[in-house]
């Protein structure tokens, strides 16, 4: 049996958006979705309150956030498996700690405590700093979360930080039927001499095309039919993939994790797609 899908929800919009995400998500890929609310009051004062008293008021607003989660899922798809669960930690803790049985963490831009800005929320970038899987975070324009494009687009990255991304982009693309946009951003490299002819610029340029077929290649068996395109651009990669992600449902992008390191361990890449950009963003890790 598949692991479940994990949202992050506390009543906020951009949670309820995740959750709407979620539950498409969900639906295509045939998988049940688990609902979780972070509660500190939980642990502190402890979810079962004295014989003869009313539970306290965070605690019935904790389980309302769940309850009401879990009913506009299933208003929204009858079909698709939902649970719920009240965690006594904190947002980030309780995220972390569900994302070891799951296929993905999803959850919004930010949450209720989170400044209303364009950057990413402390839980959503501490989250996806941390996570051992997936983790999408639902940002961006109504037109990308809605799926608008018909297209997903992927980072293709050196492979010590690439290849489970690129497997989790074909299975995106797979399950929703569109076709793969594989990206590579190559620069020459700084001081380099070039003649007339901009011999070096054409080396960089084939030494990106090069990775990124070799990547495609080893790739093949996650294929499934899928359409692949493929493009090496130059310029900043952060910036080629924000260019990418503007017209994108979903934008893939790995990165590096090293056992035994516990601090965050996010590229300045995908640090850069989750603070801006226009479609949601999904970060694969990858061990090393």
């Amino acid at each position: 049996m598949e692991l479940p899908l994990v949202v992050g929800v506390d009543g906020s919009d951009p949670s309820l958006q995740a959750l709407d995400w979620a539950v498409g998500e969900a639906a295509r890929r045939g998988l049940p979705l688990r609902l979780v609310h972070g509660s500190l009051w939980e642990r502190y004062e402890g979810g079962h309150p004295s014989a003869g008293t009313e539970p306290p008021a965070e605690t019935l607003m904790a389980e309302h956030v769940i309850a009401s989660a879990a009913e506009r899922a299933t208003l929204r798809d009858p079909e698709v498996k939902v649970s719920g669960e009240v965690m006594p930690d904190d947002a980030a803790s309780a995220l972390l700690r569900e994302g070891q049985d799951a296929t993905a963490l999803i959850m919004g831009s930010r949450g209720r405590n989170e400044v209303a800005e364009l950057l990413l929320g402390s839980v959503g970038l501490s989250v996806a700093a941390r996570a051992v899987c997936p983790v999408v975070v639902v940002r961006g324009a109504e037109p990308n979360r809605h799926a608008a494009f018909g297209r997903v687009v992927v980072g293709v990255g050196d492979a010590d930080r690439g290849a489970n991304a690129l497997r989790f982009a074909l299975r995106e693309a797979s399950s929703r039927g569109c076709a793969l946009h594989a990206v590579r951003a190559w620069r020459s490299p700084v001081g380099e001499w070039r003649d007339r002819s901009g011999d070096s610029s054409r080396e960089s340029r084939l030494r990106a095309e090069g990775i990124l077929s070799g990547a495609l290649l080893r790739a093949e068996a996650d294929r499934h039919g899928v359409d692949v395109f493929q493009e090496v651009v130059g310029g900043p990669a952060h910036k080629v993939l924000l260019d990418a992600a503007a017209e994108a449902d979903l934008v893939v992008v790995g990165t590096a994790r090293r056992h035994g390191h516990f601090g965050l361990q996010l590229g300045p890449v995908a640090h850069a797609l989750l603070h801006h950009s226009r479609s949601p963003v999904a970060v694969v890790p990858q061990w090393t």
